[in-house]
């Protein structure tokens, strides 16, 4: 994808707007998964500080992908692992989902620090999306790992260059998923939330 930063905003946009009929909204696991899969070029954009989340968010967007062969729509999936006692289980659809979400938790975090934040560094918008969103799940040695790979994040300006934005352009795009993904975040949260799952594990 020549440039990835438009697709991801027009996709989250449109899951927006099946939030936004409210009621018993319902997202379909296909939408869903495809939305998701546009962020990965992100994660491999930042380098070797996310070089750990894009391997993982990968892996799990493809096995989302896959289910929506099998599930309607997301929270059809989550209530089949529900019944089968399996939603904590290494590998299962709903623990997919929540690791997916984090990724696209992190990344609104990111783009709403790029938008505040003076400067070419992407360190400090970086840092604070990852300690918002990924620390306390990981282990010390991660978050050691993770913070030594800060140092090696590209400029700002290096980053849009390689996803082939200039920087107008980009802000334009970058605002829009970071308003879009909002809504998204929080009706996956609530489903997780509704059904007395929780979402810290």
């Amino acid at each position: 994808m020549e440039r990835p930063l438009p697709a991801i905003a027009k996709a989250f946009q449109e899951l927006e707007k099946e939030v936004e009929k409210g009621g018993e909204a319902v997202i379909s696991v296909a939408d869903f998964a495809h939305a998701c899969s546009l962020i990965s070029v992100l994660f491999g954009c930042l380098g070797m500080a996310f070089k750990f989340a894009e391997k993982d968010y990968v892996s799990k967007v493809q096995d989302l992908s896959k289910a929506a062969d099998e599930f309607e729509s997301l929270p059809a999936m989550i209530d089949y692992d529900i019944r089968n006692n399996s939603v904590r289980d290494g590998g299962s659809h709903t623990r997919n989902l929540l690791r997916v979400l984090r990724g696209v938790d992190m990344v609104r975090l990111l783009f709403q620090q790029i938008l505040i934040t003076e400067g070419n560094t992407l360190k400090g918008p970086a840092s604070k999306a990852y300690d918002q969103v990924f620390a306390r799940h990981h282990s010390w040695t991660i978050r050691k790992a993770v913070g030594a790979g800060m140092f090696l994040l590209p400029s700002k300006s290096q980053f849009l260059k390689k996803l082939n934005e200039e920087e107008d352009d980009a802000r334009v795009h970058i605002q829009g998923y970071a308003t879009s993904s909002g809504p998204i975040v929080q009706y996956v949260t609530h489903l997780f939330l509704s059904k007395d799952l929780g979402t810290e594990w």
